[in-house]
């Protein structure tokens, strides 16, 4: 092993608690991006991260947005390939609180049969994954006087809130971001520990839909059988939207997908899902989904048409016989490949437009579009990166897909062009989103040891 690489991951050893007291007192500050009470609170937590950047030696600074603000932050120029790091900030809100076993911004170290985990919002999505950078970024330049040249970093502080901010502060500030490939750290292992670079994401079209009749909710004894139903037309639209091998009907809907290489399907047949046993986690045991189709197909490779919610009517205690005026759903589509959101978007309202009766009315309500994003792995720093991660966790990593959407991937592709290498110490219990968030203390060291033994190979 390098002996330099030998000192860093030393030092890291050695500054395990004093960077778990590090994480701990990040995760005090409430950064709550979705809720404007917590404005000062996510401007703290971007100045907190200034504030070790700067102690570190990167030319730090604060971009403020119409939201919320942006830190960036640069190390030294050299010789060296310019690799951009991203993370974020910000967190999802803590409700429902009294599912808690303990205050969410209050961080904690707890012992558990697993081992020890951090408790708190934000632990593992995405502060404690941001700070495996940081941790090695010091260790790195505690051992060596300085740190890695040619880095630029960007921890954004609007992730959980729809980055309504991101784009055109990249496209305004391109230049000054732009490198050979960018780190994301807002991911997962694979789901029975090993390591994982994630080199494909779905993309993502959302959409409301409202259906409009009578000027007011109707008697069902007096205009049932004649007048029209909302919630009835949104049924039945919505029922149509697959067939019974769980294909979407939209027209040209599979137009961009791709099927598995040949060697994908092999790597991924080798991973050994069990769909049953990932199901049987939230208490479902039979999958279903699109016929001829491996479970990791699809959940990784195949595009989805989703009914997210739908609202209507009286369905409050007891029974109230109406007719309502109004039937609303939420409907969102993963997609694959090269689909275009756009498109998807607007042969789902033509498919709904088809069921409305001429004296009912429909309205839209567009929530965001990104299409997919696969990572060129020919680049050479993928298969070195993909060793370094095996050396740190004594497994061989795995490429693998995800069946979420992480958009800033597309956008340093399109915006920046650039590609991704999606590399995170996350687990499948770490709860985000949810009450009770925790990182694994072993994820967190480990994962601050795995990227410096990623710079010091990619150096």
């Amino acid at each position: 092993m390098d002996q330099g690489l030998e000192q860093v991951l030393a030092k890291l050893d050695a500054g395990r608690d004093a960077a778990l007291d590090r994480l701990l007192a990040f995760l005090r500050i409430p950064s709550i991006s979705t809720d404007p009470a917590h404005k000062s609170d996510v401007r703290d937590a971007a100045e907190w991260l200034r504030a070790q950047l700067d102690d570190l030696g990167f030319q730090t600074q604060i971009h403020d947005t119409p939201g919320h603000p942006m830190v960036v932050a640069r190390s030294q120029p050299g010789q060296a390939r310019p690799l951009l790091f991203y993370g974020h900030y910000d967190v999802q809100p803590v409700d429902p609180l009294n599912l808690w076993n303990s205050p969410p911004f209050e961080p904690r170290i707890e012992e558990t049969p697993q081992g020890q985990v951090i408790r708190g919002r934000g632990a593992a999505d995405d502060k404690g994954q941001l700070m495996t950078f940081v941790e090695a970024f010091r260790a790195w330049r505690d051992v060596h006087g300085e740190l890695p040249s040619d880095l630029i970093l960007l921890f954004e502080g609007e992730e959980e809130s729809g980055s309504p901010s991101l784009q055109p502060f990249l496209r305004e500030h391109a230049d000054d971001l732009r490198a050979s490939l960018a780190m994301i750290c807002d991911t997962s292992m694979y789901s029975d520990g090993r390591p994982a670079i994630t080199t494909q994401l779905r993309g993502l079209v959302g959409q409301e839909v409202v259906i409009r009749g009578a000027d007011r909710d109707l008697h069902s004894g007096s205009f049932g059988g004649l007048a029209a139903n909302p919630i009835m037309i949104l049924a039945q639209a919505l029922a149509t939207l697959k067939d019974d091998q769980g294909r979407v009907t939209l027209p040209g809907f599979y137009e961009g997908v791709q099927d598995l290489t040949a060697e994908l399907r092999r790597d991924w047949d080798a991973l050994g899902f069990d769909a049953e046993d990932f199901l049987s986690g939230v208490d479902l045991k039979t999958p279903i989904g699109e016929t001829g189709r491996t479970p990791l197909e699809m959940v990784w490779n195949r595009p989805t048409c989703e009914i997210n919610g739908i609202a209507g009517g009286y369905a409050g205690d007891g029974f109230k016989t109406v007719l309502p005026a109004e039937a609303r759903a939420k409907v969102s589509f993963r997609l694959t490949g090269t689909q275009d959101p756009e498109k998807i978007r607007a042969a789902f309202q033509d498919h709904i437009r088809a069921h409305i009766p001429a004296d009912c009315s429909v309205e839209f309500h567009d929530h965001g579009a990104s299409p997919a994003s696969v990572m060129d792995t020919s680049d050479p720093a993928f298969a070195t990166a993909k060793d370094a991660l095996g050396r740190e966790w004594g497994r061989e990593a795995a490429y693998i897909g995800a069946g979420g959407s992480i958009p800033i991937a597309g956008d340093f592709k399109q915006i920046l062009g650039m590609d991704s290498m999606l590399i995170g110490f996350g687990r499948d219990d770490d709860r985000i989103h949810s009450p009770n968030e925790k990182y694994d203390v072993a994820s967190f060291t480990k994962g601050a040891r795995s990227w410096a033994r990623i710079l010091t190979a990619l150096r």
